[in-house]
């Protein structure tokens, strides 16, 4: 079964850890899933400073800069992996790097 990992963290706190070489960890988190074959997609995402939010009211596109919600703790990232169960996947999120910083929510994939 296919799940998602939404990765959140404090922004600034995240930016310190790169700053101070965590990058080489997140690598290896991929590195490991790459060879295990349970890797389906993995992608970082820029400041949420650059979000824009789209809401349709009345008809009407309304557009604001900045994340949907407030707040110091931002989705930095996502990954989906294939996984036997949900055990699996719960130690996969665990072992990632912005786990100890942040938090990794995992939702199963609904594939139709």
């Amino acid at each position: 079964m296919q799940y998602l990992l939404l990765i959140s963290a404090d922004e600034e706190l995240a930016q310190e850890r790169l700053r101070e070489g965590a990058p080489g960890s997140f690598h290896a988190w991929i590195t490991d899933l790459e060879e295990r074959g349970v890797l389906r997609a993995h992608v970082g995402l820029h400041d949420s400073a650059t979000a824009t939010t789209v809401r349709l009211r009345e008809g009407e596109v309304l557009l604001t800069d900045g994340p949907f919600a407030e707040g110091r703790e931002q989705v930095g990232g996502l990954a989906v992996v294939d996984c036997a169960d949900l055990d699996e996947a719960v130690a996969i999120a665990a072992a990632h790097p912005a786990a100890v910083i942040g938090q990794v929510e995992v939702r199963p994939v609904r594939v139709s």
